[in-house]
Formats: C-alpha cells, sequence, structure tokens
C-alpha cells in the first residue's frame, strides 16, 4: 500500500476513533442541568478554529487534489510514529471522558452537579482532554506529509487553546475557590512536571 494512501486510512480511522469515543458521553451530558455557561459566541468561534484545523484541512487533503503542491517526500517512519503519537491520543482522549464522566462539556459550563476531578489522569494535569487533543495535533503533523494540512491542526487547537484556557481556569476558581486553587498548585496544565 501506498504510504500516502496509509496516512490517509490512519488520518481517517483516528478521527473517527475520536467521534466514537465521544459520542456516548456527549449523550450523556446532554440530560445534564448547566448552572453556568459562559462566552457562547467565542466558544462557537473557537471551536469552528479548532475544527478546521483539526478536522476540514486534513478532509479536504485526504480528499481532494487542493493541497497536493504542499506534499513532502515520505517515510515509513514517519507513518509509524504519527500513528503511535494518534494511538496515544485516543487513549488519552478516552481517559480523560471516562474520569470526567458527567461533568464534560464541550464548551465553558458548569453543571448543576459539577463535581472537581481530581483522581485518574487529572491527578497529574489540569487538563488533559486538551493535552489529548494536543497530540492529535501532533500526530496530525508528523502523520500527514503535507505543509498546510499537517500542521493545521496545531494551529487551529492552538488558537483554541490560547483564548480559552485563562477563561476556562477562572470559572474553575469562580465555582471551586480554594478547592481548584489547591489543585492548581500541585498539578501542570498539560505535561506533568513540564506545564
Amino acid at each position: 500500500m501506498n504510504l500516502l494512501v496509509a496516512a490517509k486510512i490512519i488520518w481517517a480511522a483516528g478521527v473517527i476513533g475520536w467521534y466514537l469515543i465521544r459520542l456516548p458521553f456527549e449523550r450523556r451530558v446532554k440530560r445534564e442541568r448547566v448552572v453556568d455557561a459562559r462566552h457562547r459566541v467565542r466558544e462557537l468561534v473557537l471551536l469552528s478554529c479548532s475544527t478546521l484545523g483539526l478536522g476540514i484541512i486534513p478532509l479536504l487533503w485526504a480528499t481532494s487534489r487542493l493541497f497536493n503542491a504542499y506534499n513532502y517526500p515520505y517515510s515509513p517512519f514517519q507513518l509509524a510514529l504519527g500513528t503511535l503519537i494518534f494511538a496515544a491520543s485516543l487513549w488519552l482522549f478516552r481517559r480523560t471522558h471516562k474520569d470526567l464522566g458527567r461533568n464534560w462539556s464541550v464548551t465553558l459550563e458548569i453543571k448543576d452537579t459539577h463535581k472537581l476531578i481530581t483522581e485518574g489522569v487529572y491527578r497529574y494535569v489540569r487538563h488533559p482532554m486538551y493535552s489529548a487533543f494536543f497530540l492529535w495535533a501532533l500526530a496530525q503533523a508528523v502523520l500527514i506529509p503535507n505543509l498546510v494540512a499537517g500542521p493545521a491542526g496545531l494551529i487551529g487547537f492552538g488558537i483554541l487553546y490560547a483564548f480559552r484556557i485563562g477563561r476556562e481556569e477562572a470559572m474553575m476558581l469562580d465555582t471551586f475557590g480554594d478547592q481548584y486553587r489547591a489543585y492548581s498548585a500541585r498539578t501542570a496544565r498539560l505535561v506533568p512536571g513540564l506545564y
């Protein structure tokens, strides 16, 4: 099989895996009452940036010739490394959803029964869902041998992260106060022991 075709199949399988992981959790949380939702329009714009970089641009690369001029030579090592990073991303994504349970939401929301989760992967980082998305974006950059579609995920999700993380942490402080302050003091944001 051609390496480029393999990269397209693996990318598509990763995106389908992401959707299959999220779907049951999305259905479950729809029944939860939201007591605090912030920045709805801003959230829509930021989520659109992320979707563009992690979904739409690589989909156009995989299904059309639109970005073919920006393809570059590709190696089996890149394919293997990208696949491994994507698999790690999906594992962390699943684990994060499982640990959050009904406390999860796509946008900045606090549920009626919201709890501060500090166990599981949350014992090590405050935002492992973002860590999973950054791993996905990194996997895409390695897996897709294209100067536009490859790094599009890092840019798209990077925009969402840069303009959302401060507001999310402020919301958590408003909701959980000193409990969140203490949790923040002992955990990293994204990478255990680093950041």
